[in-house]
């Protein structure tokens, strides 16, 4: 069974086709990086698939049509990490962890000692139990993200969808929770489906890539077959070149000029 099947998924905003017609499948385990250009449809991809926006066509969920879940059923299947998500100031971060657990509680219940553990765990996966006590607002924006991802894995869903997790980190907390994603989808066969710009961070981590292009999927494959100088200039208009690293690949951009 799949983690994620769509079928001719369409979004239509402002009375113009964002996605359209979307085909694709995502295998449980499996980490998936959506990449295009700029309003390639990447980010509404990913709000559809977490029914945060109308769409036509049909979503479904580890064999279960997102239509037919309740609201707390799709939350425990499946967690995001948006670009710009809502961390209001005043809470802290244990706070906002916590909030993972949502999902996982029934009416009018309060968090119990599994979920302060899972919210711990999360906590200290990402390097953030001395931030407990901090309150968001004074965090940077790198914290910040930081602190989203650990409430998504405090959620234990077994789907989750990134929307550009390392926009705000610098290099060494980029790979800090890339790699720590990738060890929890070896361990716990966990799903990821990531929309990303930096295309050699992509390529090292995700096993396959899905290049949207105007709403369409111009390419589906690994790394290597999608991110060829040909396919670049073509959806992106950059040159570029593929060089070979450790097994994987790095897009290096081509200078078009010189000065000497």
């Amino acid at each position: 069974m799949n983690a994620i099947e769509l079928t001719n998924v369409t979004v239509v905003l402002g009375g113009q086709p964002v996605v359209d017609g979307i085909e694709a499948a995502v295998a449980r385990g499996e980490w998936v990086a959506l990449i295009g250009p700029n309003g390639a449809g990447k980010t509404t991809l990913l709000r559809a698939i977490a029914r945060l926006v109308p769409f036509a066509g049909s979503i479904a969920l580890e064999g279960r049509d997102t239509e037919e879940l309740h609201r707390a059923e799709l939350s425990r299947l499946l967690a995001v990490v948006p670009q710009e998500p809502s961390t209001p100031p005043w809470m802290t971060v244990a706070e906002y962890v916590l909030l993972g657990r949502t999902p996982h509680l029934g009416a009018l219940a309060k968090e119990g000692r599994r979920d302060r553990e899972a919210a711990a765990r999360a906590l200290a996966r990402l390097d953030l139990l001395e931030y407990r006590e901090r309150r968001l607002g004074t965090l940077s924006g790198g914290e910040k993200q930081r602190v989203v991802v650990a409430r998504a894995l405090a959620q234990e869903a077994r789907i989750i969808l990134l929307d550009e997790p390392t926009a705000s980190l610098d290099i060494g907390h980029q790979q800090q929770a890339l790699e720590l994603l990738d060890v929890l989808r070896g361990e716990s066969e966990l799903t990821l489906v990531a929309a990303m710009h930096d295309l050699t961070l992509a390529a090292q981590y995700a096993n396959r890539m899905v290049l949207l292009d105007r709403g369409h999927v111009a390419a589906d494959g690994v790394p290597r077959d999608v991110l060829t100088e040909a396919a670049i200039a073509r959806h992106y208009g950059a040159s570029i070149d593929v060089v070979p690293v450790g097994g994987r690949i790095a897009v290096i951009p081509r200078r078009t000029t010189s000065n000497t």
